[in-house]
């Protein structure tokens, strides 16, 4: 039936979905252990607000139920494409995905700490920073001891790298 023969009040709303954390076209979706973990307790917790509104015939619950399985759908995609790296410091010596670095501020002599994690776990206020930043694209492959320089808003750091776990 065409949508010109349904009522106004009968139509569903569709709903607008906050897209997940950018991940370009032809980039793999590097997770650490721990972030598929959150991704799959995501997925739960998606699940468990759906059962809430099976059965239920109003339109609140259809609009919220049509919202979280979009919701549902995209993190579905994440979760098909996502790819186990976990940094191993027997193995690896220099900066790679899922690496802890701490690093001195040369300028103020601050001391900053970050993980580089995937683009669904990072969160600056927990210290993770995404591998595609450009602080991370500075930082691979480097050693602990190494200067680096990186263009930040405020202009350009020296950072020596002091550890990396």
């Amino acid at each position: 039936m065409s949508r010109g023969f349904v009522k106004e009040g009968d139509q569903e709303e569709v709903p607008m979905l906050t897209p997940r954390a950018f991940l370009p076209a032809g980039v793999e979706n590097f997770v650490t252990s721990a972030g598929l973990e959150a991704l799959k307790a995501e997925r739960e917790e998606i699940l468990r607000e759906r059962k809430q509104y099976e059965g239920v015939d109003n339109n609140d619950a259809r609009v919220n139920n049509n919202y979280l399985t979009g919701k549902l759908r995209l993190l579905e995609e994440r979760l098909h494409s996502a790819r186990v790296l976990d940094y191993d410091p027997q193995k690896q010596k220099d900066v790679a995905f899922g690496a802890t670095i701490k690093f001195k501020n040369l300028k103020n002599n601050q001391i900053a700490q970050y993980q580089i994690v995937g683009v669904d776990e990072a969160n600056i206020m927990k210290g993770k920073i995404s591998f595609l930043s450009p602080l991370s694209k500075v930082l691979m492959n480097k050693k602990a001891g190494e200067t680096v320089s990186f263009n930040a808003p405020q202009g350009e750091m020296q950072m020596e790298i002091i550890s990396i776990s």
